[in-house]
């Protein structure tokens, strides 16, 4: 999460860091289990990281159809940088492990280890000397 938010980060960077983060896994689960799997797997990943942080609550309002990561950015970057952080990474444990649990831990390693690769480092400009 650090190196995605950056040195210093306030909550909305830990929020967006954590919104990249889920866009990806998203991305790389979605042709496995379905964009709807993926986001079942969240909601319940949040439901089950929220009885360590009560105030993490996705809405059940389903005519104000809010997609789920909207929603958890915004309450994401309502709070502190260090509670967002932590609620961050509590969540994608509590994601991962449930994702090992229908698919195994050898299938999620492989399918979530691009997300976690750390990102490419850019080039280094040449100074002309």
């Amino acid at each position: 999460m650090a190196r995605h938010a950056g040195k210093a980060p306030d909550a909305k960077a830990v929020a967006a860091a954590a919104a990249g983060i889920w866009s990806r896994v998203s991305a790389q689960l979605a042709p496995v289990i379905g964009a709807r799997g993926v986001d079942v797997l969240i909601r319940r990943s949040v439901h089950l990281t929220s009885t360590a942080f009560p105030w993490l609550q996705l809405a059940e309002d389903h005519e104000n159809d809010v997609p789920v990561l909207e929603s958890l950015t915004t309450q994401l970057a309502s709070q502190d940088a260090s509670t967002a952080a932590d609620v961050s990474r509590a969540l994608l444990m509590t994601f991962t492990e449930l994702l090992a649990t229908l698919i195994g831990e050898t299938l999620t390693e492989r399918l979530l280890g691009p997300v976690w690769a750390p990102p490419p480092m850019a080039p280094q400009q040449e100074t002309g000397k």
